[in-house]
């Protein structure tokens, strides 16, 4: 194939149409390349690095065998990106995204019509009679305060999961995995990784450097800290940061943002939000996202890049995925310790400790067996669903919250077989792995990467990912668990890398990020407490939500535990801006 016509574009969105049984293709896509007189046409969004050096040796070198399996075709392409290779001779096309799931991809296919988008939106606007919402999925929405893929809001659309793809051709969609991140427990000189780890930080902050004006987040804690850091040692000054601050105790993080800001010279810019930037920001920004979206942080990582447009950044670099990559959730050291429970005798666990732990026994009352009580009973349960003994639904009970006819169309195991799905659960890898996996997925690609790219995408300004840099996903999952996790200490070959690059505070702050403080603030502020109560009025009003559990949720729970319950009236008064946005 001649390459000397292509025309490369890239813009935030990729959107197509096609007919796959028709006479021709129908195609609307905001970022392409094709060859005038080809029959391929190459889509992107995003940062792709083609193996071979540009998308037209890409196009040149793909043969009849990468239709029928495209696995080794899309190994050869890294970096951040979703693609769509549309052949219009044949009349197929092949949709794929990045190995980590950090841009998006959705499709649906019906009736030999296949289309597709960066966003749910775009599939939406090309459907005139509109799309139906899948009632399972607003039930995950409240199980994981997001949807996770492959499902959506609508019936009939899919998103692609990290490495997915899906060939189309007129006789239907053929879905699979190129590639997973291979963990191990490889045994190196100790000395010679921590090089390497730092190396390989440097190189992933540096690559992701903008011409364009370039700052980043910095919340004090280790890696956005560890991301500014680099950043300054690559950048050329000025090097801006910035934070979020709250006027509430336990919430504010810009002491530790300060500390690391004067450790490496860096010119930070801190907002602080207050209830009334929620008051005004919530509307907007639950229509903002393309389906419901409950994770509360989204509020301050807006403001957060917004004051990083204001003063005129293009681009900001986030530190999201370091804890999923080397052990630093609490939730990991915890399971640990549940762990031990299965390496006991069953006789000892079935004749004498489960009895013990039952709530009639009449030792039940004392401290120390209550203790050993909740430790049994989340002990007992398999994994990874003993991830979830803390859940907000669970603990509510499905049928204490859902209206029954809502709940008698609902499989609640889906969830359960989410998270099995991710837990990679029939690998050999070791417990600590099989977490990381699983939050790889379900924490990162689904949740936190969707809540700041989004934000970042309602702001005006790109983001970027270094600690998602495929290399060091790679060297990450090869480090032996005992030295992610050594006992409770958390990131412990990480902090341990870094002890003399990070600044001290850093090293020994605990893990916060920038959490709202939604609860307190609805108990003590009236226009916010105005925002949530009408919400949850309409939603009582949509046969979804049961009208006796919001009543208790807005008198009794909300007064004995503001901060716990808060969560839950975010994720429903989140859910109906959303649904009211978007119209239905």
């Amino acid at each position: 194939m001649n390459t000397t016509n292509l025309q490369p574009a890239l813009t935030a969105t990729m959107r197509g149409a096609m007919s796959l049984d028709g006479p021709s293709p129908g195609l609307e896509i905001d970022a392409l390349m094709h060859h005038e007189q080809g029959h391929l046409t190459l889509a992107w969004t995003g940062h792709p690095r083609f193996e071979g050096g540009d998308a037209g040796a890409f196009l040149a070198s793909i043969a009849p065998r990468d239709w029928e399996d495209p696995t080794s075709l899309l190994r050869r392409i890294t970096g951040p990106f979703a693609i769509a290779l549309i052949d219009s001779r044949e009349r197929r096309c092949l949709l794929a995204v990045d190995r980590l799931g950090i841009m998006p991809l959705a499709y649906r296919y019906r009736n030999g019509q296949l289309l597709f988008g960066s966003t749910l939106d775009l599939i939406r606007e090309t459907v005139p009679a509109g799309l139906e919402l899948d009632p399972q999925a607003i039930y995950d929405y409240l199980y994981f305060h997001m949807i996770p893929a492959p499902r959506t809001i609508y019936r009939d659309v899919t998103k692609l999961e990290p490495a997915g793809h899906v060939l189309c051709t007129a006789q239907g969609c053929r879905q699979g995995q190129y590639w997973e991140i291979p963990y191990r427990e490889e045994m190196v000189p100790r000395q010679e990784a921590e090089e390497h780890l730092r190396k390989l930080l440097e190189n992933a902050v540096g690559d992701n450097i903008q011409s364009a004006p370039t700052g980043t987040f910095l919340s004090g804690g280790l890696d956005s800290t560890t991301v500014s850091g680099y950043f300054a040692r690559r950048s050329p000054a000025p090097h801006r940061a910035f934070s979020v601050g709250f006027d509430a105790e336990g919430y504010d993080e810009t002491p530790w943002a300060r500390e690391a800001a004067g450790h490496y010279g860096l010119e930070l810019s801190t907002y602080y939000v207050t209830p009334d930037d929620v008051v005004t920001a919530v509307p907007r920004i639950a229509a903002a996202y393309d389906e419901p979206f409950g994770n509360a942080s989204a509020i301050p990582a807006y403001f957060c890049a917004r004051q990083a447009r204001d003063n005129g950044m293009a681009c900001l670099l986030a530190g999201d995925g370091g804890d999923e990559l080397f052990a630093g959730n609490s939730r990991y050291a915890r399971q640990l310790v549940l762990a031990h429970y299965d390496a006991l005798p069953r006789w000892l666990r079935k004749t004498v400790l489960e009895p013990l732990a039952r709530p009639d026994t009449p030792v039940h009352r004392l401290p120390l067996i209550r203790k050993l009580a909740s430790y049994v009973r989340q002990a007992s349960l398999p994994m990874p669903e003993r991830m979830e003994s803390y859940n907000l639904l669970l603990r509510a009970g499905p049928d204490s919250v859902l209206v029954p006819d809502f709940l008698s169309g609902i499989d609640p195991d889906e969830p359960h077989a989410r998270l099995r799905d991710a837990y990679r659960g029939d690998s050999d890898m070791s417990l600590l792995k099989h977490m990381l996996a699983l939050d790889m997925k379900i924490t990162i690609a689904d949740n936190d990467i969707r809540k700041v790219s989004h934000m970042c995408r309602l702001a005006g300004i790109e983001v970027r990912y270094p600690m998602l840099d495929e290399r060091l996903v790679q060297f990450a999952a090869g480090l032996p668990s005992g030295w992610l996790l050594e006992g409770n200490d958390l990131r412990a070959f990480y902090r341990k890398a870094l002890a003399d690059f990070l600044p001290r505070a850093t090293l020994e702050k605990s893990k916060h990020g920038f959490g709202l403080p939604f609860g307190v603030w609805l108990t003590q502020e009236p226009a916010l407490h105005d925002l949530a109560d009408e919400a949850l009025s309409r939603l009582a009003s949509r046969n979804i939500v049961r009208e006796d559990y919001i009543a208790r949720l807005r008198s009794e729970h909300l007064r004995e535990h503001a901060a716990y319950y808060g969560v839950m009236v975010w994720l429903l008064m989140m859910l109906e801006y959303w649904l009211e946005a978007h119209g239905f």
